[in-house]
């Protein structure tokens, strides 16, 4: 996991100053290490790294034949496998990242569908060739500015110059790009492959079981994120059965305020399971003192966004003491229906597929990047099983009525039902709660916002984007962090503030 930054300029070396300030701003993504690299008079490369596979031997910029050079931020959890099928490729390292610069090299950027993971990448060549790429879902971080004749990439928004702002968009997920060929569409964020009804939850099971086991390649210790919700106790129950099989206790992380929801139902899990857990307690001047640092780090001003992120600051500055990476259950809601508006809004034939197919493709850029802001901030790798692609192709296999809400009107039937056993019962069927609710961070939040900025403050606000007061407050310091940004042009809003 990193941080990574790059240019391209026909011009040639006239970026290389911005490049190192870029590189530079972004160091907390990646505090074990730093690289850069010229490729030929076109191209500069930058790499901030935090060491999580291949200690020894996986620094940045990744070098492979013919010159190719590469930055990649992220995880390639099928490395093993795309390594056995490229034999007559000579690999250098331990990284699992060079899997991705050895598909580029031999076969083109065509291919990037064959890794499964979270990545972004720049690679380039000295002849001038030059490929920039994101995974399918956009897990991993990626912005571009096109500026005069230049490309300039970066993980966060905070990377560029204040000079360039105005320029950055957003790189979509499951493209690469070249100066040939421009933008290209290699993968789309949802695909399905039929399945038998009578085999769905045993198959929901395995797939699941099988994705947070390779979630847990690492060099290093991972923990998880355990707010006491179905999705993440699901995880650490299989984490900790993996982890077991090693002669390993898990450690798992919860947050919340004194006596919150999430913190019993957390504790009540991690006892069940025998993890090793540690807690996180935050209270109102401590969210509110945090807030400058968030909105800066997660790079939004969405009221939803930022309630949840709060906590999440306060729970990645804990995990960060102890491990180096963690797995939480983020998209599960998103794949299986776990939110009450999908219910309520979406019952016609066919539209709740829609609407999570709809929901998948914008993770990126909610709850997906205030997950990686929160997390590098602190140094702290995050993955997210549950957007595996076998995962996501599985899940979106199954029928509507499978999705459905139960006979009592809970949420996620087939999922609980699939882990069974797995759960204290009372965890196994808690009702869905957010976390930003769960944890107590609305309660602090919404209402002190709404006794300090008065409805003429609002109604003076030229901002069309700005919904409530709490999220003008959210603004005011997003526009401190990144004064010139187009909010447009990089951010996803929930439906509601």
């Amino acid at each position: 996991m990193c941080g990574i930054v790059a240019w391209y300029s026909p011009a040639g070396r006239d970026l290389l100053d911005t490049g190192r300030e870029m590189l530079g701003r972004i160091v907390h993504r990646g505090p074990d290490d730093s690289g850069e690299a010229f490729v030929g008079r076109r191209t500069w490369l930058g790499h901030n790294r935090l060491s999580i596979v291949g200690l020894e031997d996986g620094a940045q910029p990744l070098d492979g034949p013919r010159g190719w050079a590469m930055v990649c931020n992220g995880e390639i959890y099928n490395d093993a496998q795309l390594r056995e099928t490229l034999p007559h490729y000579r690999f250098g390292t331990g990284s699992d990242n060079e899997s991705a610069l050895a598909l580029i090299t031999m076969h083109g950027p065509g291919v990037l569908d064959r890794l499964q993971g979270m990545w972004a990448l720049c690679a380039a060549t000295p002849d001038g060739r030059f490929v920039a790429a994101r995974d399918r879902i956009g897990i991993k971080p990626l912005h571009w500015a096109k500026t005069g004749n230049a490309v300039l990439f970066a993980s966060e928004l905070r990377a560029f110059p204040v000079a360039v702002q105005r320029d950055v968009e957003t790189f979509p997920p499951g493209c690469w790009w070249t100066p040939e060929e421009g933008l290209v569409r290699f993968a789309e964020a949802v695909t399905a492959a039929a399945i038998n009804p009578e085999e769905t939850e045993r198959r929901t099971r395995e797939v699941l079981v099988d994705s947070v086991r390779r979630h847990l390649m690492a060099d290093v210790e991972v923990g998880v994120f355990l707010s006491g919700g179905l999705d993440s106790s699901i995880v650490a129950a299989v984490a900790v059965q993996e982890y077991a099989r090693r002669g390993l206790q898990l450690k798992t992380f919860s947050v919340g305020t004194a006596d919150s929801p999430d913190l019993t139902a957390a504790r009540e899990v991690a006892a069940f399971l025998g993890t090793d857990h540690h807690e996180a307690v935050f209270d109102a001047a401590q969210a509110i003192a945090a807030l400058d640092d968030v909105i800066a780090s997660v790079e939004s001003f969405d009221a939803g966004l930022i309630r949840s992120a709060v906590p999440n600051w306060f729970l990645a500055e804990l995990a960060s003491r102890h491990v180096k990476a963690v797995l939480t259950g983020e998209g599960a809601d998103e794949l299986f229906a776990g939110y009450g508006y999908y219910h309520e809004r979406h019952r016609a034939p066919g539209a709740l597929r829609r609407e999570l197919v709809r929901t998948v493709s914008l993770l990126h850029g909610l709850n997906l990047q205030r997950c990686d802001r929160v997390t590098m901030a602190h140094g702290l790798e995050a993955r997210v099983p549950f957007l595996d692609t076998a995962v996501v192709t599985h899940a979106m296999s199954l029928p509507d009525e499978v999705k459905v809400l139960g006979p009592d009107g809970i949420e996620k039937t087939h999922l609980r039902r699939a882990f069974t056993g797995w759960l204290p019962g009372s965890v196994l069927w808690r009702r869905k709660a957010e976390f930003g609710t769960g944890s107590g961070a609305q309660d602090l939040l919404t209402p002190y916002w709404e006794s300090r900025i008065t409805d003429a403050d609002l109604a003076a606000n030229r901002t069309a984007q700005v919904r409530s007061k709490e999220e003008l407050a959210y603004y005011r310091a997003f526009r401190r962090a990144l004064p010139e940004i187009r909010p447009r042009s990089v951010l996803t809003r929930f439906a509601v503030a």
